[in-house]
This record gives structure tokens, C-alpha cells and sequence, in this order.
């Protein structure tokens, strides 16, 4: 026996280890998706206060863009430095990550766990007699087809051909193992790749917790629902802020629309405008 045969007990050892591990990346993976879950309910909730609010207000930040533009592309013709606004980035709702599919895990080899030695030429030549024995014949047909059959099974004996044994055995349905022995080194090599791939598996399961539960949406949800707890309405409150913002962009937009270069409100307002920083920050 070579050093790298492993004993039935050493091979049972090692597939409960491989299983408890298993067992292990299905708890975590479970875990991710129920937290995964609870964060976008949350999601959900905030998505429907203040995603049409956002919406809105990013309309609105575009049309005052335009407006602010023009008239610093006038206050330039006037001979005035005034700073072109860059364009306004549209509101990132929020958005959970996914945990990927997993690849599928090695396939067990079948007969692996027995640890069983090929039989002797003359075993598989016993079986091999028995199994195309020509008095087992339920027809003349295939009385002739056996004969034909014993007639390759004891040249091949004869000459020691152990492969052709074993192709007449395996063809007519014997079992493998029982044909070739059972392969201590497959096993061997599919328990290493199947820890390799679930190990690995467990390690991306865990990247993606870890950034799910530092991700801004969960301590967004922590502080909202603390808030709540105490009797607050924090989304409402964000949405009464939003509402607000909506209506300043709306007054913005109809000075900004109506203001002429010439005035001497045009530099001031557009200022005050890229100070606040609202999309309008200078190139």
C-alpha cells in the first residue's frame, strides 16, 4: 500500500469535516440572505418616502444648470470671470449588494469510498464465466451471441488480456468497483478539491457580509429605526427637507431664467448658487 492510500477510517473523517464544512457556508450564506432581506425592506420603504422627491429634485438641479449656465456664458460675453457650473449628478438611491452564484462543487467519484484493490485475472475471468455462461441463454440468438462472448472471455484469459475482461464486464453491467477496485487516490483528490471550492466559496460569502453589514444602508436602517423607537419620524423629516429644497430650486430657476447679464443681481445670484454647492460646483 503506497503512502498515499488513506484508510476507510481516515476517508470517513475527512468527508465529515468536508460535510460540517458545508454545513457551515449554508448557515452563512442563510445568514446573508436574511440579513440581505431586512435591509431591503428598509430600502423598500425609503425608496417609496423619498425616491419621487429625489427624482424631482434632480430635475430640477438639470433645468438650473441650464439657467445658470447661459447666464455665466453671458456674464463671460459681458467681459465678467464668471465660472462655468458643472453638470449636476443625479441622486444614488440606495442599492444592496449581491452575494454571486457559487460554482458547482466537485462530483464525488462513484465507488471512491471503497478501499479495494483490482481482483485477480483469474477472479475476473470466474465472473466473466458466470455472466456469459451460454447455458443462461433465453433464446438459440443469444445462445450463440454467449458463446461468442465465452469464446473472447477465455482467449482473453488465456492470454492474460485484462483489459478486454474488464471492458466485456463493465459493458455487460458489472459493478466497477468490483471490475477495478475502488480508487483511494480519486477520493483522495476529490476531498481536496471540494475543501479548496467550498473553503473558497465560504471566503466570498464572508467578504460580502462583511461589506453588507458596513454597508451605508445599514447604519442608515440602524439609525432610521433607533429613531423610530423613540417615537420620530426621521423619513418624514427627510422628505419635509427635500420638499423644501424642491421649492428653493424652483424660486432659483425662475430668477435665474429672468435675470439679465446686465443686472447687477446676474454675478451675485450665480455665487450664491455654486457656493451652495448644490450640482453647481466650478469646473
Amino acid at each position: 500500500m503506497s503512502n498515499t492510500t488513506m484508510t476507510n477510517h481516515d476517508l470517513a473523517k475527512r468527508r465529515s469535516l468536508l460535510q460540517d464544512l458545508k454545513t457551515h457556508l449554508a448557515e452563512q450564506e442563510q445568514q446573508f440572505a436574511v440579513q440581505r432581506a431586512r435591509l431591503q425592506v428598509f430600502v423598500d420603504r425609503y425608496t417609496s418616502a423619498l425616491a419621487p422627491l429625489y427624482m424631482e429634485l434632480d430635475a430640477l438641479e438639470s433645468q438650473l444648470h441650464s439657467a445658470t449656465t447661459l447666464l455665466a456664458q453671458a456674464l463671460q460675453r459681458n467681459g465678467v470671470q464668471a465660472r462655468l457650473p458643472k453638470a449636476p449628478q443625479p441622486t444614488a438611491l440606495p442599492q444592496l449588494p449581491q452575494l454571486p452564484a457559487g460554482a458547482p462543487f466537485p462530483v464525488e467519484p462513484e465507488g471512491g469510498w471503497i478501499e479495494l484493490g483490482p481482483p485477480p485475472l483469474k477472479t475476473l475471468y470466474r465472473r466473466a464465466a458466470k455472466r456469459f455462461h451460454p447455458d443462461l441463454a433465453s433464446s438459440d440468438a443469444q445462445r450463440r451471441q454467449r458463446e461468442e462472448q465465452m469464446m473472447l472471455v477465455n482467449q482473453s484469459y488465456d492470454r492474460g488480456d485484462r483489459k478486454t475482461l474488464e471492458r466485456l464486464l463493465l459493458a455487460a453491467g458489472e459493478d466497477s468497483v468490483k471490475v477495478t477496485g475502488g480508487n483511494a487516490d480519486a477520493i483522495r483528490h476529490w476531498l481536496t478539491s471540494s475543501e479548496v471550492a467550498v473553503q473558497g466559496r465560504l471566503r466570498v460569502v464572508q467578504a460580502h457580509r462583511a461589506v453588507l453589514d458596513n454597508h451605508a444602508v445599514a447604519k442608515l436602517s440602524e439609525a432610521i429605526l433607533k429613531s423610530e423607537e423613540l417615537g420620530l419620524d426621521p423619513l418624514g423629516v427627510m422628505a419635509s427637507r427635500l420638499r423644501a429644497q424642491i421649492a428653493e430650486r424652483r424660486q432659483e430657476i425662475y430668477i435665474g431664467q429672468r435675470l439679465d447679464a446686465d443686472s447687477e443681481l446676474a454675478e451675485s445670484f450665480l455665487r450664491r448658487c455654486m457656493d451652495r454647492g448644490a450640482g453647481l460646483s466650478a469646473h
